[in-house]
């Protein structure tokens, strides 16, 4: 028996065959980022946007006061003396509600994309 195969089925073998060959498409994420949140006058300052799940928050303590910065969630638990700072990496999306242990009218959320 002699098959031949007609314009659009050698058309469609060809496109198969491409694809199959072709290297996947590379999705790109953005690159992990580092915000700050400084912490002075017993209160923790503005919230950075932007947050993604993988970025760094990097805690800053200008108070004269030891503080700290902890998750309710307990994801992260940093130990803050006055004139030091911290760094933790954000490993989940969702909203990240924070205290200060010591000072507990002290808190604040991190929003955290995907």
């Amino acid at each position: 028996m002699n098959f031949r195969a007609s314009g659009s089925v050698r058309l469609r073998l060809a496109l198969a065959a491409a694809v199959l060959v072709l290297p996947p498409a590379s999705v790109t994420a953005a690159a992990p980022r580092a915000h700050t949140v400084v912490l002075d006058k017993m209160k923790f300052g503005p919230l950075p946007a932007g947050i993604r799940s993988g970025d760094t928050i990097i805690w800053v303590n200008r108070d004269m006061f030891k503080h700290t910065a902890t998750a309710r969630d307990k994801s992260f638990n940093l130990d803050l003396p006055p004139g030091t700072s911290r760094k933790t990496v954000i490993k989940r999306a969702g909203t990240i509600p924070f205290y200060c242990i010591y000072h507990p009218g002290m808190n604040g959320a991190l929003k955290v994309a995907q």
